[in-house]
């Protein structure tokens, strides 16, 4: 995934625009991010809106490791696991109409594999 970055200052920002939101300046680029990040909030729509959305879907606003807030979906079998601060990682779906869109799962658990024990 890639946002929007100000060459200027180094910050990334979303959603993106023409200037940099923090200089105002022109000088912009698109630059990858890590896709990682942690839930600040999250809501299920029991109505459905879109045929493409059939309820319940669950919402969620992520803040990136880069810092901009993201809102975006993540499969509602998962809503159990939420928290506050829960780290997630982007991960892409194909939507009905053709195209590909990001959505969000919990980062996997580091493996105990291989670890020293005392």
């Amino acid at each position: 995934m890639r946002l929007q970055r100000c060459r200027g200052t180094g910050a990334f920002y979303y959603p993106p625009g023409p200037v940099c939101p923090e200089s105002l300046s022109f000088d912009v680029e698109w630059a990858p991010v890590s896709g990682r990040g942690k839930v600040l909030s999250w809501t299920v729509f029991h109505r459905q809106y879109l045929p493409a959305w059939p309820a319940p879907h669950l919402v969620v606003a992520v803040q990136l490791e880069e810092g901009p807030i993201m809102i975006g979906h993540m499969d509602h079998a998962r809503v159990d696991e939420l928290a506050l601060d829960l780290p997630v990682v982007v991960e892409y779906a194909d939507h009905p109409d053709g195209y590909r869109i990001p959505m969000f799962a919990p980062q996997p658990r580091p493996s105990s594999h291989g670890r020293a024990r005392t």
